[in-house]
C-alpha cells in the first residue's frame, strides 16, 4: 500500500519517519558534544539509511517532472552510497584499522567506479536498464561478500574476546544483508521485500546504541562523581584508565605530560627510545589523537571538569 500519491510503500514511511525521529535526537547530542565520533559516523549512517529509503521508495514514478532514467540513477546511487560507506563506518566507529584500505579506495575501485561506468554514462548513453543491473553489479555483488567477510575478520582480530566484540559483531549482523542487494536487484523484489531487509539492521544498530549511550552516561556520572573527591593527579590518572591505558602506558604518559622527550622518558623508565615510541603509538591510538598537544588535551581538558 503506497501513500501520499507516490510510490513510497506505507512501511518505508514508518522506517523513514522512525529514523528522522533518531536522527533528529542524535544530533541534538552530538551539537552539545561533537568530539563523540561514533555518534558522527552513526548520524552519518542514519542519514544515508534516510536518502536511500526515500530515493528507493519514491523512484520511478513517471509522474514526477525527473525524467526516469535520472529517477534510476539516483535510486541506484543511494543503495550504492550506502554500501560504500559501511567498511568506512566499521573502520571509524569500531576502530578496525584492517579495513583502512577498502574504506578510502578499495569501495571507490569496487563499488562507486562501475556505479559511475554503468549508471551513469552507459545507462543515460542508451544501455537498456536491465543490461546494465545484470552487468554493472557483477563486480559489487563479488566484492561486496568478500568485504563482508573481511568486516568479520576485522572485528575478530580487533576485539578476539572482549565486551566490545558483542556491539561489533550485531552491528556486523545489521548490515550484513545489505550484501543481498545486487542479488534483489537481479529479483525484481517488491519495495517492501527490500525495505524490510535492509532496515531490519536499523532497529538493532539503534537498540545498541540507545543501551551504549544510557550505560556511557552512566559511567560519565560516577566518573564525574568520583572525580570531585580526587586531586589533579589522580585525575590525570583516572582520565588515562578511562581511554584504556596500560599502568605502564600512563607511566609514559604522565612523563609527557612533565614536558620529557622520549630519550628521558627511556632513561627514567630503563626501557629503549624504541619502546617509548612503540607506546606513544598505542596511546594515541586508544584516545584517538594525532599528537601530543591533542592527547594532552583531551586528557587535561576532563581533569580541569574534575576540578571544578
Amino acid at each position: 500500500m503506497t501513500v501520499l500519491n507516490t510510490e513510497i510503500h506505507i512501511v518505508t514511511l514508518v522506517f523513514v519517519l522512525l529514523e528522522v525521529m533518531m536522527f533528529s535526537h542524535q544530533l541534538v547530542f552530538y551539537l552539545q558534544k561533537p568530539n563523540e565520533k561514533k555518534r558522527k559516523y552513526y548520524l552519518i549512517l542514519l542519514f544515508l539509511l534516510i536518502v536511500y529509503n526515500l530515493a528507493g521508495g519514491l523512484f520511478p514514478d513517471e509522474d514526477l517532472s525527473l525524467s526516469v532514467t535520472l529517477q534510476y540513477i539516483l535510486a541506484y546511487g543511494a543503495g550504492f552510497g550506502m554500501g560504500a560507506y559501511f567498511p568506512y563506518y566499521f573502520y571509524r566507529a569500531f576502530n578496525i584499522t584492517h579495513l583502512e584500505f577498502h574504506a578510502k579506495y578499495g569501495v571507490l575501485i569496487f563499488l562507486i567506479l562501475p556505479f559511475v561506468l554503468f549508471f551513469c554514462i552507459l545507462y543515460p548513453l542508451g544501455l537498456d536498464l536491465m543490461t546494465v543491473i545484470y552487468v554493472g553489479m557483477i563486480i559489487p555483488f563479488a566484492y561486496a561478500f568478500y568485504m563482508v567477510y573481511n568486516i568479520l575478520w576485522g572485528i575478530r582480530q580487533r576485539y578476539k574476546k572482549s565486551k566490545a566484540s558483542f556491539d561489533a559483531i550485531l552491528s556486523y549482523v545489521a548490515v550484513a544483508p545489505w550484501t543481498l542487494m545486487p542479488l534483489l536487484a537481479y529479483l525484481e523484489v517488491t519495495q517492501l521485500t527490500e525495505v524490510l531487509l535492509t532496515n531490519g539492521g536499523f532497529l538493532i544498530i539503534t537498540v545498541l546504541y540507545i543501551r551504549n549511550m544510557v550505560e556511557e552516561n552512566r559511567k560519565d556520572l560516577e566518573t564525574l562523581n568520583l572525580l570531585q573527591t580526587k586531586n589533579e593527579d589522580e585525575i590525570f590518572t583516572i582520565r588515562c584508565t578511562k581511554f584504556g591505558l596500560t599502568k605502564r602506558e600512563i607511566e609514559v604518559c604522565e612523563l609527557v605530560r612533565e614536558g620529557h622527550i622520549y630519550k628521558d622518558i627511556a632513561d627514567t623508565l630503563f626501557i629503549s627510545e624504541r619502546t617509548v615510541n612503540k607506546h606513544m603509538q598505542n596511546i594515541f591510538k586508544k584516545a584517538e589523537s594525532n599528537n601530543k598537544f591533542d592527547l594532552l588535551n583531551k586528557i587535561t581538558r576532563g581533569c580541569e571538569v574534575g576540578l571544578k
